[in-house]
């Protein structure tokens, strides 16, 4: 089996719960093939995808949304870059298509695993394959959101999302109204890579767990001071930005570790409202505090699962900036239980279901 996985270049959390749903798929079909089809950074790639062999094809699918930094968008900058883009996707189509069909074994049955730029389903097409989405929301919801000229690129992929095949609905979703065969699945997220003890061993950290916050906000990152962090001496603070890494409470992230892989030492994680980053802390017990996301459509949904089913605090802008973060205050409860995890593993079930039922009706396996 051949699976395609075309993968937005708009942050990092569409990359970490693919990686989730193939390290599954290899676990079910160890034979299956991969082909990630993405502008995401060969790093990143490495170290979320390090267990899973495949074949990297740089490409971009999609703009998403163009951002200031990881808590503004900027919708005139995202319109310029879909009109630049546009014009240059028959041609990637036409060379992926030709790429592909060359590594794809006679009689190989294959997929396009989408998440979730609307053209991958050109590549589909013209694969002959059928596209699964894998998603919590498309861009045609982002685009409605911020309207004016975006209004009609949302109509064009709101299309181009109806011609998939079935769609992989994660949680926090919003409407995704494609007419499509719909999975709802549960949580999924990937695996920290070291336990508790591995870690403060290797990271020398001595802080107590209940007094460690994880500090990210994702691949574009957010600017601020790290006296910020200095307020807050009885607590340390794992972070990703060398700035914040000045202060003497505070430890930069090592290169080849990921956030995900600190959070064993970490009672909460600071951060933006963002999908993966929710359900890793989720997945691994850590409460969230989050700070407030204006001009995303996602992160209204987003804080609602996460009140639902997690504890948790919402910041203000302009609280996180003063650094009143309230951290020796216990968080808000949830009003629902957690959400278990096992979300990819139903999702790599649904995939060989779609492979087997689709490819054999078109004579292939």
């Amino acid at each position: 089996m051949l699976i395609v996985a075309c993968i937005s270049g708009h942050g990092y959390g569409h990359g970490s719960r693919v990686a989730a749903l193939l390290a599954a798929l290899q676990k079910l079909e160890p034979h299956c093939r991969f082909v990630l089809s993405t502008p995401l950074p060969k790093k990143f790639l490495n170290q979320t995808f390090a267990a899973i062999p495949h074949i990297h094809h740089h490409c971009q699918w999609d703009v998403g949304v163009i951002q200031a930094d990881a808590l503004a968008s900027d919708p005139l900058a995202t319109l310029k870059a879909l009109d630049e883009l546009e014009p240059n996707l028959a041609a990637q189509v036409e060379k992926q298509v030709a790429l592909i069909t060359a590594l794809r074994c006679p009689g190989e049955a294959a997929l396009v695993l989408a998440d979730v730029p609307p053209a991958a389903v050109l590549l589909a097409e013209g694969l002959g394959v059928p596209l699964v989405w894998q998603a919590n929301f498309g861009w045609d919801s982002i685009y409605q959101e911020l309207g004016g000229p975006l209004l009609s690129w949302a109509e064009q992929s709101n299309q181009l999302y109806r011609r998939g095949a079935a769609t992989l609905r994660c949680p926090f979703s919003l409407g995704m109204d494609w007419d499509l065969p719909l999975k709802q699945i549960g949580l999924s997220a990937g695996t920290p890579s070291f336990t508790s003890l591995e870690l403060r061993q290797r990271f020398g950290w001595g802080w107590d767990k209940q007094k460690t916050a994880l500090l990210s906000f994702g691949g574009i990152g957010f600017a601020c001071t790290h006296q910020l962090l200095e307020q807050w001496p009885d607590w340390g603070f794992v972070v990703t930005d060398p700035e914040l890494a000045k202060a003497s409470n505070a430890r930069l992230l090592p290169a080849d570790l990921r956030p995900l892989d600190l959070m064993p030492i970490c009672s909460v994680v600071i951060t933006k409202p963002g999908y993966s980053t929710f359900c890793e802390a989720l997945g691994q017990g850590l409460g969230v505090i989050a700070v407030e996301r204006q001009g995303f459509a996602e992160a209204e949904v987003l804080m609602a699962g996460l009140k639902e089913h997690g504890w948790h605090r919402q910041l203000s802008l302009a609280a996180f900036l003063a650094g009143d973060w309230h951290l020796d205050t216990p968080l808000t409860p949830p009003t629902k239980p957690a959400l278990t995890r096992g979300g990819e593993i139903e999702a790599a079930q649904f995939l060989v279901e779609i492979l087997r039922t689709s490819n054999s009706e078109a004579g292939v396996i």
